[in-house]
């Protein structure tokens, strides 16, 4: 039986809550099982913009992590959260390895800058926050304004206003694989 397990990947700080609370939630209504994976054990600190406003246990630190045990991967945004993730190589290594596996790959709003890290954009169409479009045109990618763009295995979408067409293509995803 395929696994019903969906990899959340964070940093430790700076995640935009609804980024990760609502696709999170979006799968487990589903019938689908979230794990947190993060840089370091303990908690991801959440927030909205720039103010703290909770946080939530991580359940497995990425450089533990294995891509096979996990049908997808979510990366939620917030400014601080990816570009940490982009600067730890268990991370970038473990998007990449997860993007060639084929399976959905679905980042939101700065989470691109992770897919741009891992250099796995080139011929590649998304959506992010619009900030991002250089980097990601500088990485062989194409950048899209739109709610949601998806491309092969690649599910994006620009801002948390995106995120009900966000889940609805990601779960579309799972149900589909």
């Amino acid at each position: 039986m395929a696994t019903t397990k969906i990899a959340f990947l964070t940093a430790n700080e700076g995640i935009e809550r609804v980024e990760l609370t609502e696709p999170w939630a979006a799968v487990q209504e589903a019938g689908y099982e979230p794990v947190l994976l993060s840089l370091e054990p303990g908690e991801a600190v959440l927030f909205d913009h720039l103010d703290k406003v909770g946080s939530q246990a991580v359940d497995l630190v990425v450089a533990d992590a294995d891509v096979d045990d996990y049908a997808a991967l979510v990366l939620p945004g917030g400014v601080a959260n990816p570009d940490a993730l982009r600067l730890d190589d268990d991370a970038v290594d473990f998007v990449r390895s997860f993007v060639e596996s084929g399976r959905p790959v679905a980042a939101i709003c700065h989470a691109a800058w992770t897919l741009v890290e891992a250099d796995v954009l080139t011929g590649r169409t998304l959506a992010s926050w619009p900030s991002l479009q250089t980097d990601i045109r500088n990485a062989g990618g194409s950048w899209k304004d739109e709610e949601v763009v998806v491309d092969g295995n690649l599910i994006t979408s620009r801002n948390p206003d995106d995120l009900p067409a966000f889940n609805e293509a990601l779960v579309a995803a799972l149900d589909a694989g």
